[in-house]
């Protein structure tokens, strides 16, 4: 880069280091945002480490640190050799230190690709009847709705309604201790915005759901990899909260037993640290009982509970919430007004319809879930003998490893096969896992076998298996 580039970028980063936290977290910020405005275009070459170092003030540590990150983001290349790039191709956001794609989650919501089979966001496409009655029911009481419709915490009944479903499940709770947001994802991006700062370090598990990392690192917070087992040592170090998904988790759909439930919520009260318990996938699991959350093992305020229709019912219907002490929903609350003033009001009506027949919308979808989920393993058996994966115990999607190679290349030949699977990476807080893939079963059996039969295609032009090659014809 010659120095009227270095200039630039220079005016470009501006006041970097004026926030709180560690100084390779700030400039990996103001770099970051730089990157996915597309202000720092695709292939763009940084600085070199001291160049940038020196001319910043900094030691070269914090320039070495920031690029780090950001590669492992999948937002820089670095290469021994050819310096520090702006990773490659038209989505730098979500691409991998090597150019290929880093999340493609996000990728495909933003820009869905025509004519190719989406294994990679897991929402139900198939919207119950019961959601349409729902709203039929929304609207006719609208007409008695006589407000503004602003109400940062949520609508009362839902709220109200909500409290109730806590209550049942052995918790107990008042509509104080709820608020409605739109998704979970709003909940999981307020509660990291109240709880973390740059620099701090939060807990997850290792897969995790990518989503949550994305907001994590949004937030210039340091995510570090624990399991249960290693929660007591992580927690002295006193993290912002801990993250996980003990039911039905994404992308893997395991299920935690209730003794390591009670010592989870018991470490959290102990060391005085919030642990968030995602529970979207909560009432998707396939022995039919939905287990207990974590706030049931715990008398005290430390643990926070996420909840969401969007997987039980429809990707499209935006209505989640936060279970949680009341003092801490006040805050969340006025949090959100400064960015919405609240969510929309009709939805959460049809979500206090739809919870009052949440025993009938569960069972519906359990079954379906279960059935595509066996026809999935048997598919994936059948076609894919080498891949292995542990079959889920609920949710929507499993955990599946190739016997050779990484998924991140092996996605781009899926996809010039019609399939888009997410890799194993987008998973991980450190990038691991490149040997796995996520894929759902929320479609027909007919598509779901289309689907594998076009991943056999894919992996024996991948795997070079040229004897099984015409078994699989590229069905589109």
């Amino acid at each position: 880069m010659n120095g009227a580039n270095l200039d630039d970028l220079v005016d470009l980063l501006g006041r970097w280091a004026s926030g709180r936290g560690p100084l390779y977290l700030l400039l990996a910020v103001r770099l970051r945002a730089l990157i996915d405005d597309g202000v720092l275009p695709p292939d763009d070459p940084l600085p070199p480490d001291r160049v940038l170092a020196r001319r910043l003030a900094v030691g070269r540590g914090t320039v070495v640190a920031a690029y780090d990150l950001l590669q492992q983001e999948g937002r820089v290349v670095r290469r021994q050799g050819s310096g520090t790039r702006v990773a490659p191709l038209d989505l730098p956001a979500t691409r991998s230190a090597d150019g290929v794609v880093a999340n493609p989650l996000l990728q495909h919501i933003l820009h869905p690709p025509d004519g190719v089979i989406l294994l990679t966001c897991a929402a139900p496409h198939d919207p119950p009847p019961a959601m349409f009655e729902a709203y039929a029911e929304a609207g006719a009481r609208l007409s008695g709705v006589r407000d503004l419709g602003y109400q940062p915490a949520g609508n009362a009944e839902l709220r109200a309604t909500l409290a109730g479903y806590y209550r049942a499940r052995g918790v107990p709770t008042t509509p104080d201790e709820i608020i409605v947001t739109t998704g979970a994802q709003q909940a999981l991006t307020l509660l990291t915005a109240l709880l973390a700062a740059p620099g701090d370090t939060v807990l997850a598990e290792s897969p995790t759901y990518p989503g949550s990392l994305e907001v994590f690192r949004h937030a210039a917070a340091v995510v570090k990899p624990v399991t249960p087992e290693q929660l007591r040592d992580a927690l002295r170090e006193r993290p912002a909260f801990a993250y996980f998904v003990p039911t039905a988790r994404n992308p893997d759909g395991a299920v935690m037993a209730n003794h390591d439930r009670r010592r989870l919520a018991a470490l959290a009260a102990e060391h005085d640290v919030p642990l968030i318990d995602d529970e979207v996938c909560a009432e998707l699991c396939f022995s039919g009982e939905t287990p207990p959350p974590l706030a049931s093992f715990s008398r005290g305020e430390n643990v926070i509970t996420i909840g969401s229709l969007s997987k039980l019912v429809w990707g499209g219907l935006r209505v989640g919430w936060i279970r949680a002490a009341a003092p801490l929903i006040s805050r969340l609350a006025r949090l959100r007004a400064v960015h919405d003033l609240g969510g929309e009001v009709f939805s959460q009506l049809a979500a206090t319809a739809l919870l009052r027949r949440l025993d009938e919308v569960r069972a519906a979808r359990v079954r379906a879930l279960r059935e595509r989920h066996d026809h999935l393993c048997a598919e994936l058996g059948r076609h894919l003998p080498s891949w292995s994966f542990e079959r889920a115990k609920g949710g929507q999607t499993i955990w599946v490893r190739i016997p050779r190679g990484d998924v991140d290349a092996f996605s781009q030949v899926a996809l010039r096969h019609g399939v888009a699977v997410p890799p194993g990476r987008s998973f991980d807080p450190l990038g691991g896992h490149a040997d796995h893939m996520r894929l759902h079963f929320l479609f027909p059996a007919e598509e779901l076998s289309r689907a594998v039969n076009n991943l056999a295609a894919a992996w024996a032009s991948f795997d070079g298996a040229g004897r099984t090659a015409s078994r699989h014809t590229l069905i589109v």
